[in-house]
């Protein structure tokens, strides 16, 4: 009977599940089946042998990795780095989306919209070139700025104590503007007569701000959160890739480009998909964890 039931709700909506099915199939073949692939970080891989045929050697890749001497080092940059993303590129939008909201001629407030998001739409290979360019100790025009000032130039990207304020600094300026969108959306579904009534009852524009707008964007704050802080610790390779060298990698190294070469360029499998297999397992632990906490103290969560 139940089965009669599935089937009759599966031609009844054949539409809406063919429509979806392309997704389906998406999630299916490249993030679902590679998954069984994870196999290999308790084997010493090899490609001749295949899955079936290299030698199981239990715990010891995460062993090798917690043991590793600069494994520390790597761990304290890649959270840091997504702190400070966390702490700046995420809220930048919300302070974007803010002002832009108070801008009264449409016209202009388009034109501030197409500007401010057309960075996302650049590759991080142009993105390194520009900052590379702005931070040149010899063309830039910033080290152009403090030289007027009577200072030296400074070679930011060979100094390491700069590297993660560019990484992150990069990032805001090409993402601030395509995240400001979403919530400009959240934005004018708020009804004006709240903030009509809220004049009414003498509230300046901070007051309307801090008890209307606010309140009204957290449930969109709150699943943004979430699901930035579930890729806690994957930051992303290309985004810290085109910025590293030998100078600035003491502070710029991360997760994703020492997989890229320890796995890639030593073939070193197994020990990767360890290292791999620890970063989703922090990822979840926490984003149950916030998810909880956010169902407890808003009651906005993902699940």
């Amino acid at each position: 009977m139940r089965m009669n039931s599935l089937l009759g709700s599966l031609w009844k909506y054949k539409t809406l599940y063919l429509i979806s099915l392309p997704g389906i199939l998406y999630f299916l073949v490249f993030k679902y089946v590679p998954l069984l692939g994870s196999v290999i970080a308790f084997q010493n891989y090899n490609i001749f042998l295949g899955i079936t045929g290299s030698p199981w050697v239990g715990l010891d890749h995460f062993r090798k990795m917690f043991s590793y001497p600069e494994f520390t080092r790597i761990l304290t940059n890649t959270l840091l780095i997504n702190l400070y993303d966390l702490l700046f590129a995420f809220t930048a939008p919300i302070v974007l989306a803010l002002m832009l909201n108070e801008v009264r001629k449409i016209l202009a407030k388009r034109l501030i919209q197409t500007v401010i998001y057309m960075p996302h739409f650049l590759s991080w290979v142009i993105i390194s070139g520009i900052f590379i360019g702005i931070l040149s100790p010899s063309t830039g025009i910033i080290n152009y700025v403090v030289q007027l000032l009577g200072y030296d130039p400074i070679y930011f990207l060979g100094d390491e104590s700069y590297i993660r304020a560019i990484i992150v600094g990069s990032g805001m300026w090409r993402d601030t503007g395509w995240g400001t969108i979403i919530y400009l959306a959240a934005l004018a579904g708020i009804s004006p007569s709240l903030y009509e009534a809220a004049e009414v009852d003498g509230a300046n524009r901070w007051q309307q701000t801090f008890h209307i707008t606010l309140p009204a964007l957290l449930p969109t704050i709150t699943i943004l959160f979430l699901l930035q802080i579930g890729n806690f610790l994957d930051f992303g390779f290309e985004r810290v890739y085109v910025f590293l060298n030998p100078m600035n990698r003491m502070n710029g190294e991360i997760f994703d480009t020492y997989i890229y070469q320890v796995g890639l360029l030593q073939a070193q499998f197994s020990y990767t998909t360890a290292i791999g297999i620890f970063k989703s397992v922090v990822g979840l632990v926490l984003l149950v964890g916030a998810n909880t906490l956010s169902k407890r103290a808003t009651g906005n969560s993902l699940y």
